[in-house]
Formats: structure tokens, sequence, C-alpha cells
């Protein structure tokens, strides 16, 4: 079971070619050889959700058991499925990053890979730093969280 953990700043460079960070590439390696799925975060955050194919083998049967003719799942689906990019690590440890994920994102030099338990986040270090700027809207918190002491 993967369990990635913390963020990591790093660079693309000009052709989206990026190096995944050692610590990352390891967990990677055993989770699923180094084999992941890149594809689009469907919320208005726009940074890109990295999932070891394993944990994707679980997530893509959910979403493609939405019902279709909802405009909500139908967005869901077209963001998520139409957008994966299945990939492996090459021998360096590095990915390319499609230029249309990468202009979803509004991914340039400098990014953050978040780990997030199961999967990653990857997003552009501006975006990060200015949602972490945010304040939160405790209205919407859940009850789950509301009960959660840290």
């Amino acid at each position: 079971m993967s369990n990635f953990l913390g963020s990591h700043a790093i660079n693309m460079d000009a052709k989206g070619r990026l190096a995944i960070p050692a610590k990352v590439r390891e967990e990677l390696a055993q989770a699923c050889g180094g084999r992941i799925v890149l594809t689009a975060n469907a919320d208005e955050e726009r940074c890109l959700l990295v999932y070891p194919e394993p944990e994707w083998e679980v997530l893509r049967p959910k979403i493609e058991a939405l019902p279709n003719m909802n405009k909500a799942a139908r967005r869901l689906q077209r963001l998520i499925l139409g957008n994966a990019a299945p990939m492996e690590l090459d021998s360096a440890g590095r990915i390319l990053i499609p230029p249309t994920l990468r202009s979803y994102a509004h991914l340039e030099k400098k990014l953050m890979l978040i780990g997030q338990g199961k999967k990653l986040e990857l997003w552009s270090e501006e975006r990060w730093f200015a949602w972490l700027d945010e304040s939160s809207d405790d209205d919407d918190m859940p009850p789950e969280m509301e009960a959660l002491s840290l």
C-alpha cells in the first residue's frame, strides 16, 4: 500500500520533463514498478493527480460506472478519464507531462509534488503557495472534520 506524504519542490524542463524525487521514486517502484497514471483534478484547484497504476485501476471502474446521463458525472468522466495519461518513469526517474495537462494545471518551471496518501498531486509552485495563503471557509466543514482532533 502506498503512503505518499510530504511536499517536494521540483523543476520541470522546457520539454515538460520532471524528475520524481528519490524518496517518492522508491515508493513508486515498490507500489507499481514506476507505472503511474497522470490526470486532471476535477475541482477548481487545477492541479494534476498522480496515481500509482494499481490505485488507478481501483478508481477507474468507479468513474466509468457513474451515470453518464448526469451532467456532473459526465463532466467528471471527461476530466478524469479524458485526460488520463498512463506513463512509466524512465531510468532517471523522469516523466514527460503532456502539453494538455501542463496547460490545464498552469505548470511552468517550478512545481510542487504533494503527497496525499495513496496518490500525489502536482501543482504549479505559484498556485500551491496561493492556495496555502487562502483562508478556509469553516461553513463547508463536514461533520467528520469537526470531530477530528489534530
